[in-house]
């Protein structure tokens, strides 16, 4: 006998009994002990190969682990589907890419690069551009120049120079003659160009000015501008301030009519924005003020929303996600209910649902605003207005399928406070007890899980000069925890260490009283 089910997704909340700073381990969380203990219980990947990344080095992330629970199956993401294209050559042979070259040769104008610089694996990998820039001389293409937006948080926060420094050294050896390749300008990823969901379009308006007309401080080089900004306000990469590299007074890369603008990040979340800038900008664009309207060929590394099929041109083809779980529960009949913060909105509905934008007939969704302040300063967030929201779902009877994300464990832990992210686990840990009576009360089955790891491991290796644990404000290798609380009579959780995040869709329907469908159980066999 089936019954209805709520799925809760902690983001970033990762199961290790490993303590560099393990703020799930040390948080107070008895709801999510008991699930871990009086409950059918497991732990699950949520990295690497079982979410469709290239190995099992590979750090998860939102935005592949919502595909996989959503969809129940496993397809090449992010970086390993552009590996594979690079690796092939297709990349170099697609339409796009073509254009782009032949844009900016017949207007003698310049080949841009825009991106996030280093080897997270998550929003790209430098080994991306370093190739596409080394396709650049190789077609006879004259000018680079790159725009680097600075991680410190999907890798150490103060890393930067070790990538400025491996781009600097490709781009020595490439120039020559007949080839000027240069940074141009850069800046911290939370205060320039990346926003999402658009939480904060003031980062895209700073970001505009910046990469496009070279409005901005000026440094001689890169190196220059980031050890620069860090001594004279103790930054780390993902908070410094946005730079323009330029000879004197004169920009070395503005955006110009003529040049060609290629976002060699691959996830979609913090590249729309951006993307909407460039593509929309004579189309009614209102987002902010645009002093200069270059005449550009924009393209995107994927194309980052489907239904808006925007960009206009992207180089990657992404994973057709066909089967999944919203299209299976539409053909049974079942009404679904889907509920977060902005901040992680889209990950219960765009990319739940296989990357698409348009909810299905049968769902009902609810985003509740995010507040635009430091994580760290309401680590909170929104837990307790998602779980009002949720409760009242619950209870009104109308749903037999509801899902959430409480994103306090990743977006806290990104910010590298391990107090304030203590708070953050504990918080989401308090709003289950709620969900759980909820659940009690109507007699729905509930799962809890996670995306990937995140705050189960806050401190890096080394220290600070004034002997403090170094922050870590990546996502995690760990398997993330995996609980059914008040299931059907009789359920039991398989052991085993090899399932993944893509299981939990065929476990949704076994709970509803389905047989999974096919699709998904060949896809995790493969």
């Amino acid at each position: 006998m089936g019954k209805p089910v709520v799925l809760v997704v902690m983001d970033g909340v990762g199961w290790t009994e490993k303590d560099m700073g393990n703020a799930v381990l040390h948080a107070y969380k008895p709801q999510i002990e008991e699930l871990m203990t009086k409950w059918p219980h497991t732990t699950i990947k949520a990295h690497g190969t079982a979410v469709g990344l290239p190995d099992d080095t590979d750090m998860g992330n939102s935005e592949v682990g919502h595909n996989a629970l959503g969809c129940g199956q496993v397809y090449s993401q992010g970086a390993k589907l552009v590996n594979e294209s690079i690796d092939s050559g297709a990349i170099f042979d697609s339409k796009t890419w073509k254009e782009a070259a032949a844009f900016a040769k017949e207007h003698n104008g310049k080949m841009h690069f825009l991106g996030l610089l280093s080897d997270g694996n998550v929003h790209s990998n430098i080994s991306h551009l370093i190739a596409l820039v080394k396709q650049c001389k190789k077609e006879g293409l004259n000018e680079v120049r790159v725009h680097i937006l600075l991680d410190g948080r999907d890798v150490p926060e103060t890393s930067a120079l070790q990538y400025v420094d491996q781009l600097e050294d490709v781009l020595k050896e490439l120039n020559d003659g007949t080839f000027n390749g240069r940074i141009a300008s850069g800046g911290g990823r939370m205060v320039i160009t990346m926003d999402r969901y658009e939480a904060d379009w003031s980062m895209v308006e700073k970001g505009w000015h910046i990469h496009v007309m070279g409005d901005g401080r000026k440094f001689a080089t890169a190196t220059e501008a980031i050890e620069t900004l860090r001594a004279e306000g103790g930054y780390t990469d993902q908070f410094l301030p946005g730079f323009v590299i330029a000879d004197g007074d004169t920009p070395v890369g503005t955006i110009d009519d003529g040049d060609t603008v290629i976002l060699y990040n691959f996830r979609g979340d913090r590249a729309v924005e951006i993307s909407k800038a460039f593509d929309y900008m004579n189309r009614g664009f209102d987002a902010f003020e645009m002093p200069k309207k270059p005449d550009v060929y924009y393209a995107g590394m994927l194309q980052y929303d489907g239904d808006l099929k925007l960009p206009d041109h992207f180089l990657v083809e992404p994973p057709h996600i066909e089967h999944t779980l919203s299209e299976f529960l539409l053909n049974k009949g079942i009404n679904c209910y889907a509920c977060s913060e902005t901040q992680k909105f889209g990950h219960v509905t765009y990319f739940w649902n296989g990357n698409r934008s348009e909810k299905f007939a049968n769902e009902t969704w609810e985003e509740i605003p995010s507040d635009i302040i430091p994580f760290e300063l309401k680590p909170w967030m929104k837990a307790t207005e998602i779980t009002d929201r949720m409760v009242e779902a619950i209870e009104s009877g109308k749903y037999q399928f509801l899902r959430c994300n409480y994103p306090n464990g990743d977006m806290v832990g990104h910010t590298g406070n391990y107090e304030a992210t203590l708070i953050g686990v504990e918080s989401v840990d308090l709003m289950l007890k709620r969900i759980m009576d909820a659940c009690r009360k109507m007699d729905y089955a509930l799962i809890v899980t996670a995306d990937h790891g995140n705050s189960d491991e806050m401190y890096d290796k080394g220290f600070n000069a004034d002997g403090t644990p170094k922050a870590k404000t990546s996502h995690t290798l760990a398997v993330v925890p995996f609980a059914i609380y008040n299931g059907p009579e009789g359920t039991e959780v398989k052991e085993g260490s090899d399932f993944g995040l893509a299981n939990v869709a065929a476990t949704v329907a076994k709970l509803l009283g389905y047989e999974p469908d096919p699709n998904w159980l060949e896809s995790i066999n493969k």
